[in-house]
């Protein structure tokens, strides 16, 4: 997953305006992994069910926001709660 840099340094967590990093492949297959299980609620509480891309991971790294289609979606809601 790419996004260009200088989006990336605009670019922040809509609640709290951390930065944000681009998350790691590892994490991205396991959450698709639960994605694909159905194990997987956003902060919305609506199960996940179109697996990622790529994701935006706030700096504290408690939330991440998915990308699909090179797209991420930056809705408090659309967020993924990490740990």
């Amino acid at each position: 997953m790419s996004l260009d840099t200088e989006m990336l340094e605009i670019l922040r967590c809509p609640e709290t305006h951390q930065t944000l990093t681009l998350a790691e492949a590892e994490l991205v297959a396991a959450l698709n992994a639960k994605i694909a299980a159905g194990e997987l609620r956003n902060r919305g509480g609506e199960t996940v069910s179109e697996p990622i891309d790529g994701g935006l991971v706030r700096a504290d790294g408690t939330i991440l926001y998915p990308i699909r289609d090179q797209i991420p979606e930056m809705l408090i809601d659309s967020g993924i709660a990490l740990g």
